[in-house]
C-alpha cells in the first residue's frame, strides 16, 4: 500500500477518536484576552505537550513569556538533506460574548448539521489540531515524519501575538526553517480549495479634538465657540473623497499597480453577494477597481468609531467639549506602517481648524503587508494538494485581514510562508456559534498528507 494510502486509511480508521480528542481541546476555555482563565489558557498549553509527546515528539518544550506560554516542539530525524518546516498556530481563543445567541455551550462541542460547533473550532484549535492528527498518522504507521518539523503553537493570537516578536528576535536560530506553513485562514467558499497568497499590513490612529474645558450650552455659545464634533468630521471627511481615494499627500506612493495578471486572477473567484450576507444595496469600490481588487489588493482608510457630546435619549443642547474618533488603514506591499501613520498626522495637523486643539494617539501595533509570488513552487505544490483532495480547481486570492505573526515570519527569516487554511465563510470567525465543516477536517487533513510527502524532496 502506497504511503499517503496508509496514512489516510489511519485517518479514517481512527475518525471518531480524533474527534473526541478535539472535542476534549475544544472544551478548554483558553481566553486569552481574560486574566480569569489564566489557568485555562496554561491548561490548553498543556493539552498540546501531552498529545505531541504522545505522538512522538521528543524535544519538546513549554517556553514561558511575559504573558501567556509558548509550546514549541521538534522533529529533526528526517535527515539533514530533508527540508524543514515550521508549523504555526495558536491555541488561545476569542472570548464568547454574548453568550446568549449560543446555540449550545461554546465550551461543549457538538456536531450539527455537519460541523463541530464551539469556540476555537475554526480559529484555531481546529484547524492546529488536523495538522497534529496528520503527524500522529505518519508516525503510527510509518515510524516517521516525511519532513523535519518545528512547532510553534503560541497562546496570544487573539490579544496580537504581544511577546511573540521579542521571543522570535531573541530565538532566531530556534525557530529557522526553510519554509513556514500556517492553518489560521479560510477558503473562498465551502468546499473550495483556496491558496491565500498575500495578506494586507496594518496601521490606526486615535484623534481627539479638544474646544472648550466643559460641554456648553449651545444657545450661548453657538456662533462663538468651534464645536469639535463638527472639527472631527471636518478633518475626517478631507481623508476620503467621493470615489473613496484616500486624499492624504504621499499615500500611494509606494503602492504597486496590479498587474493585468493578477487581477485576472483575482476575478476568476465569485464574487460576494453582499446585499444578501451583509445587507447592503450596493458596493463602493475606490474608482478604477471592483470590489474584490479593493478589498484584497488595495489599502483602505477606515472610521472604525467616533464619540463625543451627548448620547441619551432626547436632545441636549450642547456644544461638548471635545470628540474622539479611531481610525484604522489596511495596507498593501511596500507600505511602511510608520511611514503612513506619519503623513497621516501631517495631514490631520494641516486641515485641523482653527478653535480646538487635536491630540494624535498612534496605534502600537501595526505590521507590514505579506505576499509570496503564486508561482512559487511551495505555492505550486499546495495548490495541487488542495485540487487532489477536494476534487476542484484551486483559486489564488490575497485577503483584506492581517496576521501580524507572517510579517514577523517573513521579515526575520525571509523564508516561503504558505497559508494553508481550509475555515469557510461560514464558520462565525470570533462570533457567536463559532464552527468547522466536518468535510473541511477529512479533506483538509487528506490534502496535508498528499502536502507533506510531495515536499518531502524539494
Amino acid at each position: 500500500m502506497h504511503v499517503a494510502e496508509q496514512v489516510l486509511a489511519y485517518l479514517r480508521e481512527n475518525k471518531e477518536r480524533l474527534l473526541g480528542q478535539l472535542k476534549q481541546f475544544l472544551a478548554i476555555p483558553s481566553i486569552s484576552t481574560d486574566s480569569s482563565h489564566k489557568e485555562d489558557v496554561e491548561k490548553a498549553a498543556q493539552f498540546i505537550i501531552s498529545y505531541i509527546k504522545e505522538i512522538g515528539f521528543s524535544d519538546v518544550e513549554l517556553i514561558e513569556t511575559k504573558g501567556h506560554p509558548v509550546v514549541y516542539a521538534e522533529y529533526m530525524e528526517a535527515g539533514e538533506d530533508a527540508p524543514t518546516v515550521l508549523f504555526y498556530g495558536h491555541y488561545d481563543v476569542q472570548p464568547v460574548d454574548p453568550l446568549d445567541e449560543w446555540l449550545s455551550d461554546p465550551f461543549r462541542a457538538v456536531i450539527r448539521d455537519g460541523r463541530i460547533y464551539a469556540r476555537g473550532a475554526s480559529d484555531d484549535k481546529g484547524q492546529v489540531f488536523m495538522h497534529l492528527a496528520v503527524f500522529e498518522a505518519f508516525m503510527k504507521t510509518k515510524k516517521k515524519l516525511p519532513l523535519n518539523v518545528k512547532l510553534l503553537i503560541e497562546g496570544e493570537e487573539e490579544i496580537g501575538s504581544a511577546n511573540l516578536y521579542e521571543l522570535l528576535q531573541k530565538e532566531r536560530a530556534k525557530f529557522r526553517a526553510d519554509f513556514v506553513v500556517i492553518s489560521d485562514s479560510g477558503m473562498v467558499a465551502n468546499d473550495q480549495p483556496t491558496i491565500l497568497y498575500g495578506l494586507k499590513g496594518f496601521t490606526g490612529l486615535e484623534i481627539t479634538v479638544k474646544g472648550p474645558n466643559r460641554d456648553l450650552h449651545s444657545g450661548l455659545y453657538g456662533g462663538a465657540v468651534r464645536n469639535p464634533i463638527m472639527a472631527l468630521v471636518h478633518i475626517l471627511a478631507s481623508i476620503k473623497n467621493e470615489d473613496e481615494v484616500i486624499t492624504v499627500d504621499g499615500f500611494y506612493d509606494d503602492v504597486a499597480p496590479l498587474t493585468d495578471k493578477e487581477r485576472e486572477l483575482l476575478n476568476r473567484i465569485a464574487g460576494e453577494d453582499y446585499e444578501k450576507t451583509v445587507g447592503v444595496p450596493e458596493t463602493v469600490s475606490e474608482k478604477g477597481y471592483n470590489a474584490k481588487e479593493h478589498t484584497m489588493a488595495r489599502p483602505t482608510f477606515e472610521i472604525n468609531g467616533i464619540y463625543g457630546g451627548y448620547q441619551g435619549e432626547g436632545t441636549k443642547t450642547i456644544i461638548p467639549s471635545s470628540a474622539t474618533a479611531k481610525i484604522t488603514c489596511r495596507l498593501v506591499p511596500h507600505q511602511d506602517p510608520v511611514h503612513i501613520q506619519q503623513i497621516l498626522v501631517d495631514h490631520i495637523k494641516r486641515v485641523a481648524p482653527k478653535g480646538v486643539t487635536v491630540d494624535v494617539k498612534l496605534e502600537e501595533l501595526s505590521a507590514r503587508a505579506y505576499m509570496v509570488e503564486p508561482d512559487h513552487p511551495l505555492i505550486q505544490t499546495a495548490a495541487a494538494c488542495y485540487e487532489k483532495a477536494f476534487g476542484k480547481e484551486t483559486v489564488f486570492v490575497r485577503m483584506g485581514g492581517s496576521i501580524p505573526v507572517v510579517e514577523w515570519l517573513d521579515q526575520i527569516y525571509r523564508i516561503p510562508i504558505i497559508l494553508l487554511g481550509f475555515g469557510t465563510p461560514e464558520d462565525n470567525l470570533h462570533a457567536p456559534n463559532e464552527s468547522f465543516p466536518l468535510n473541511s477536517f477529512d479533506k483538509g487533513m487528506e490534502t496535508l498528507v498528499y502536502y507533506w510527502l510531495k515536499v518531502e524532496n524539494k
